[in-house]
């Protein structure tokens, strides 16, 4: 191959774009052509050779819109394809009186564009070659079959030369070939133009960039002197998906480490994931792009699988946008479970999915209970101190999404039952979720406050929290006249057990100094009085059910206790102050 001109510049990889600064070039000649063109016209989508001396146009190639009008010589002595197409349509051309031979090639790679310049190059004009256009050339030369054994130094062993140097030596210039493949997919990868370029980037990706750049070369007037793992992220995050896999599965091969090839992946899809989002909010899902969704299994299964190589929040992302375009449902199971298993390890920031459309929560409430379902199936007998840890993170996560107007009250509610009783030791974050929920939307029904309600425990909730509990008008009615019955009998017990604790004590103590015989006696009818104790607070608490029973009598009768709440809660308060029990709800039953 003759060069009229190599430019082999180096080039620094962290410019940030494939696009811009010196390229590559190659001029090519053919060793000695049969017919040389004196000139070639383009007359709107014809184009017309001159030779000299003239010889009249004997062959007509029709490459889509465009028709090239040349000779047959110079072509077949490079084409082996056009030389055996030309004998073929020969008894046909005879049988017409023709002399002119016309051949389709609609499936020629490059299209016009490619046969232009191998039409220059059989009429021995010179051809130069760039990295964009030597892959659909090569392709274009293969599909010819312009091969050496037809003629030394034919196209296709020129074009492969150029290519491969290209390939090998410049980082900007591989992109270029790649991106050239896109519209030549099905010839450039029976021919591997794509694996090598991926081959090359993940090369030159996995070593120290100072290796094949410039140390002298400048960044607006600043040396280059640190370059981060990520420093080729932004030129990859402009391929397609399949030559981006490519990349990911060459970068694999070589040892790239694992979370810097799901940091790739997460910068890939964030780039492609806003504008397949853009393309979503203008489309229904009956009618969602297939390739959008071949996109998303693609990069869910090429996910590195170690620890810490990927993070929670880019999984939710992914699983949202599984989830939308109704993805395999088994890639999605795998997503859930990896997901649960890095629960422990997250923030409620981290689980923060934005939803697309006007009526829908701010935030995807419905994957995080996905998630966390999943996690619940999931949990050993010995993990209750992981199990605290999630529950804290839901009841956080809780607090964050809860001021949502639009966030439905089957939604938070399903998301607060989707762990189990243990898994929170106090409720008082539980407590504060729910009631800025219940803030944030006053137009809930009696039936959904009640349901959030239920969800608190009395027992697993702090003092300070019962007393918000019992001042807390967004709660009903019911449910905090029950914690003030609740508490001040658990006062009265607390009291009583306190006097009978001292009680007890001292008759111990006597006891000892008496003998063992008599201490026997005073337990066994401690015994008996702690029973009597048990049994007075079963009929105090069946007293309590009385009291609640004739509440709601009269809540059914239309008495307004919402209006009315203070008046009844003193009414309860001093029914609980008086020396009895009975007596309270005598005055309640009034």
């Amino acid at each position: 191959m003759t060069e009229g001109r190599r430019n082999l510049n180096r080039e620094i990889p962290t410019c940030g774009s494939v696009i811009g600064g010196k390229r590559n070039k190659c001029v090519i000649f053919p060793v000695k052509s049969s017919m040389v063109a004196e000139s070639m016209d383009r007359s709107n989508k014809n184009w017309i050779v001159q030779t000299k001396p003239a010889y009249e146009s004997d062959l007509i190639v029709r490459v889509g819109d465009f028709s090239f009008y040349l000779h047959k010589l110079p072509m077949v002595a490079r084409s082996k394809y056009l030389n055996r197409m030309i004998i073929q349509n020969s008894s046909h051309e005879v049988q017409k009186n023709n002399s002119v031979s016309t051949i389709e090639l609609d499936n020629l790679p490059g299209g016009a564009m490619a046969f232009e310049l191998v039409m220059k190059f059989c009429y021995g004009w010179k051809v130069d070659l760039t990295a964009k256009n030597v892959a659909p050339l090569y392709c274009a030369a293969h599909f010819l079959e312009m091969t050496d054994d037809l003629k030394q130094g034919n196209l296709t062993s020129k074009a492969e030369a150029f290519m491969s140097f290209v390939i090998s030596s410049s980082w900007n210039d591989t992109f270029k070939v790649l991106k050239s493949c896109e519209s030549i997919s099905r010839c450039a990868n029976r021919l591997h133009i794509p694996k090598c370029c991926s081959e090359a980037i993940a090369l030159k990706a996995c070593m120290n960039p100072e290796a094949f750049c410039n140390n002298d070369y400048n960044v607006d007037n600043v040396k280059l002197e640190v370059v981060a793992d990520n420093w080729w992220f932004a030129d990859v995050s402009v391929l397609r998906i399949d030559h981006f896999i490519e990349v990911i599965e060459s970068g694999k091969r070589r040892g790239m480490r694992s979370e810097v090839i799901g940091s790739c992946i997460a910068h890939w899809t964030m780039r492609w994931f806003s504008s397949a989002m853009n393309g979503l909010e203008n489309s229904t899902l009956q009618h969602l792009n297939k390739l959008r969704s071949v996109t998303v299994e693609s990069l869910i299964r090429i996910l590195p699988f170690e620890e810490n190589s990927v993070t929670s929040s880019f999984l939710l992302h992914i699983l949202k946008l599984g989830s939308v375009m109704k993805i395999d449902s088994e890639l999605l199971t795998i997503l859930e479970n990896r997901l649960a298993t890095m629960l422990e390890k997250c923030d409620a920031s981290d689980l923060l999915v934005k939803n697309y459309g006007e009526d829908d929560s701010v935030y995807d409430v419905a994957i995080v209970t996905r998630v966390v379902k999943s996690y619940a199936a999931h949990i050993s007998d010995n993990s209750q101190s992981n199990l605290l840890v999630v529950g804290r993170l839901v009841d956080d996560y809780l607090m964050l999404v809860a001021r949502d107007q639009n966030l439905r009250a089957d939604c938070f509610q399903v998301l607060v039952e989707a762990l189990p009783q243990n898994a929170r030791v106090c409720f008082d974050n539980l407590y504060r979720a729910i009631d800025m929920y219940l803030k944030a939307h006053p137009e809930l029904t009696e039936v959904e406050r009640t349901c959030l309600g239920s969800s608190l425990k009395y027992h697993k909730l702090s003092q300070a929290a019962r007393e918000h509990i019992m001042r807390n008008d967004r709660l009903p009615l019911k449910y905090t006249t029950s914690f003030i019955l609740l508490e001040q009998v658990m006062t009265r017990a607390r009291a009583e057990f306190g006097m009978s604790n001292g009680q007890t004590k001292s008759r111990v103590v006597m006891g000892e100094s008496r003998g063992g015989s008599s201490w026997m006696m005073s337990s066994q009818k401690e015994i008996s009085m702690m029973k009597r104790e048990v049994e007075t607070m079963k009929g105090q608490l069946n007293d309590i059910q009385m009291c609640k029973t004739k509440l709601e009598g009269q809540v059914k009768k239309g008495f307004n206790y919402k209006k009315n709440f203070a008046s009844v809660r003193k009414i309860v308060c001093l029914g609980f102050n008086s020396a009895k029990m009975n007596i309270g709800f005598a005055s309640l039953s009034t």
